[in-house]
Order: structure tokens, then C-alpha cells, then sequence
């Protein structure tokens, strides 16, 4: 390793916390949306889904920006000013006492939070390439999943002991840590003679040449679909917990029990995915998720809507399984292309890709029923839809930018 002074595991777990807030920050708040709702006077249940859609909304417009600030002033400049966003956000989330007010500061999060992570994917970007950038990615989600399965525990914890705003506090003194140890001990891997001026013209270029390149665009699309469907998971799962299996103080320890599945896969892709290649590996997971939401859309059906128990477990744990697989090697497929234009690229790669989640999240997320059928639909669908993507990224040009 170059430009740090870290061990690789030091390394590894800095940036897999780094990186991590992100889902901390969404999976912390699901036990709270019914008190929230309650606080706050929401009528329609429905609209409690927007603390989590309107936080990813905010990081569209965070990646616009902070991809050029990346490649224009360095990779730690960019994640100390996304994480001081963050902290702004946070702060007006504490203090809210609206709906209005708590979607801003969300909004304002999930803005300051784009920064970080692209500052954090660039810097990774400078450091390793190709299938080994894949494999530290991997070892990094599988610390970053632990984060996932025990925040919605420890947001009900807190949230029991203190009230829901804690949860913001709980986030504004993590953040606090991590950059903390992020500035001592991470030094800057962009090279001033590699950067780019910020100029509209330098952007524009930059652009024309990211949207106009078909593998990467494929598996931008790709990543916005999975993880759309996997927002529209996050944002129904403690509802349909609670309305399918009257499931509302176990839901913490259910929704680890699944979040299980894809540290086990990311695991299980560090190891091989150096043997047998992203996109095999990545064609091989979109398989097996579509043949799992066939099998549980057949369940739902048999039974009304509302599947077994067993069957919804079984079937989620499967499904997320084979997210681990996909979102890794996906995003370092479309890094692999990017070529110097590692943090612009990533910002629009970013941005597209949100953009696209949060219009799934938001669409599919209204059209919750109390069914299941929504949410297996639209895992099934986007697990069809992205083979077809990986097949004309496969048949497109192998140009790197």
C-alpha cells in the first residue's frame, strides 16, 4: 500500500466506518419511524418512509458536487467538508419540530454524507485497481454490514431510553470519532499535478464523456435499481414486520438476523471474486435473487399476499445474500472504467444512481398494502432487468476514460 501510513487492517476498518455511516444513518431510524409519526403528528403512515427517501435525495445533490471537489482539491478536503454537512444536518434533525424541518435536516445529511463516501471510494480508487480493488471492497462491507445489523437495536435502544432525537446525538458523536481518526491518520493520495481545475468546461467534458460510456452507465443502472429495491425494503420492513407477524419490539433482532446474509456474502466475495471475476460472480448472485423473488412472489400468492413466517425470512435472508455479491463488484466495475476521473466519475455515477433509487424507493414504497407484493415484485423485476444490463455492458467497448 502507498500514501498511508496504516496497516491494511487499520485501513480497512477506518474506512468500512467511514463508509458505514451512511447505512447507520438510514438503519438507526427505522425502529423510530412510529414514534416518530406520533410526535410529530403524520397522519399518513406512508410519509414516515421520507426521513428515509429524502435522505438519499439529499446525497444526488451532494455527489453532483463533490465528485469535482474530489478531483479538484484533494480526497480529504472533500470528506471533512461532507461530514461537517452532515453534522449541520444532524444538528437541525435533533432540534426539529416538524416533518418539514426533520426532512431537511435529513436532506442536509444525506448531502454531507455523499461527500465522505465519494471522497472515501475516490481515495480507495487511488490506491488499488481492478480485482483487488474488488476484494478490499468486499472485506470493507463486511465490517460495514455490522454496523447495519445492530443499528436498528441500538437505535431502539437509545430511542427507549432517551426519545428518538438521541438517535441524532448517537450519530453527531460517531461522526465526530471517525473523522477524528480519519484526519490523523489518512494523508491526502491525489497528487496536485493529477488534479483537475473545477471549471464548468472541465465539467461538461467530464461528463459527456462518463454518460456517454455504455459500460459504465450500465452499471450505474444497475446499482440504482438493487439499491432501490433495497431501500424499498428498508423503508416497509419494520411495517410489514408489524402488520404481516405483529412483529414490533423482536423487529431489531429479526432485521440483523437477515442483514446477516449479506455480510456472509460479501465475506464469502472477497474470497472469490479475484478467481472467478466480477462480472461472474455478479451474473451468478442476479440469478440466484431472481429465482429466490419468483419463489417467494409464488408464496405470497398461495397465501393472500402475507407469505409464511418462514418462508419471508428465508426467502429475505437469501435475497440480501445475493445483494452482498452485487453491490461491491458492481461499484468497482464502474470505478474500474473511470480511469483519472476517479472522483467526478464517482460523483456522477453516484448521482445517477441515487437519483434512480430514490425514484423506486419513493414509487414502490407509496404503493405499500400491507402486502408483500410490492416489495418481492420489485426485487424480482430489478434482478431481470439488471442481467439484461450486465449482458450489453458485456457487449459494449472496453475503452477506460
Amino acid at each position: 500500500m502507498k500514501d498511508t501510513p496504516m496497516g491494511k487492517t487499520e485501513f480497512i476498518a477506518l474506512f468500512a466506518l467511514l463508509m458505514s455511516l451512511t447505512a447507520l444513518t438510514i438503519d438507526a431510524m427505522l425502529p423510530a419511524l412510529p414514534l416518530i409519526a406520533r410526535d410529530l403528528l403524520i397522519t399518513d403512515s406512508n410519509d414516515t418512509q421520507l426521513v428515509i427517501s429524502m435522505f438519499i435525495l439529499g446525497s444526488v445533490f451532494g455527489e453532483m458536487l463533490f465528485g469535482a471537489l474530489s478531483d479538484a482539491y484533494g480526497r480529504r478536503k472533500t470528506v471533512v467538508a461532507g461530514v461537517a454537512c452532515y453534522l449541520v444536518g444532524t444538528l437541525i434533525a435533533i432540534f426539529s419540530q416538524s416533518l418539514t424541518l426533520l426532512l431537511l435536516g435529513r436532506v442536509l445529511q444525506g448531502f454531507g454524507i455523499s461527500g465522505s463516501r465519494i471522497g472515501a471510494r475516490a481515495l480507495i480508487r487511488d490506491l488499488y485497481r481492478g480485482e483487488q480493488m474488488a476484494q478490499i471492497m468486499s472485506v470493507i462491507m463486511v465490517i460495514f454490514i455490522l454496523v447495519p445489523m445492530m443499528a436498528p437495536l441500538l437505535g431502539q435502544v437509545i430511542m427507549l431510553q432517551f426519545g428518538w432525537r438521541a438517535i441524532f446525538v448517537a450519530f453527531l458523536i460517531f461522526s465526530v470519532l471517525v473523522l477524528s481518526w480519519f484526519l490523523l491518520r489518512q494523508p491526502e493520495t491525489l497528487l496536485p499535478e493529477r488534479r483537475i481545475p473545477l471549471s464548468f468546461s472541465n465539467l461538461f467534458h467530464c461528463l459527456k464523456l462518463i454518460l456517454g460510456h455504455r459500460r459504465v452507465m450500465a452499471y450505474c443502472s444497475v446499482t440504482g435499481l438493487t439499491f432501490g429495491a433495497m431501500l424499498v425494503y428498508l423503508s416497509t420492513s419494520q411495517a410489514m414486520f408489524s402488520d404481516f407477524y405483529q412483529v414490533v419490539d423482536e423487529f431489531p433482532l429479526y432485521f440483523a438476523l437477515l442483514a446477516a446474509g449479506v455480510g456472509a456474502s460479501a465475506f464469502i466475495n472477497s474470497r472469490i471474486v479475484v478467481r472467478y471475476g466480477m462480472h461472474r460472480v455478479s451474473v451468478w448472485a442476479l440469478l440466484g435473487m431472481t429465482a429466490v423473488g419468483l419463489l417467494l412472489l409464488l408464496g405470497t400468492w398461495f397465501n393472500f399476499g402475507v407469505p409464511p413466517m418462514w418462508l419471508f425470512l428465508s426467502c429475505f435472508m437469501f435475497i440480501l445474500f445475493f445483494m452482498g455479491f452485487i453491490f461491491g463488484n458492481i461499484n468497482a466495475m464502474s470505478m474500474e472504467w473511470l480511469g483519472g476521473m476517479a472522483g467526478i466519475g464517482n460523483s456522477v455515477v453516484g448521482s445517477l444512481s441515487s437519483l434512480m433509487s430514490v425514484t423506486v424507493a419513493v414509487l414502490v414504497g407509496q404503493l405499500y398494502n400491507a402486502t408483500a407484493y410490492p416489495v418481492v415484485i420489485c426485487f424480482t423485476t430489478v434482478a431481470l432487468i439488471s442481467l439484461a444490463l450486465l449482458r450489453y455492458a458485456r457487449l459494449s467497448p472496453a475503452v477506460s476514460l
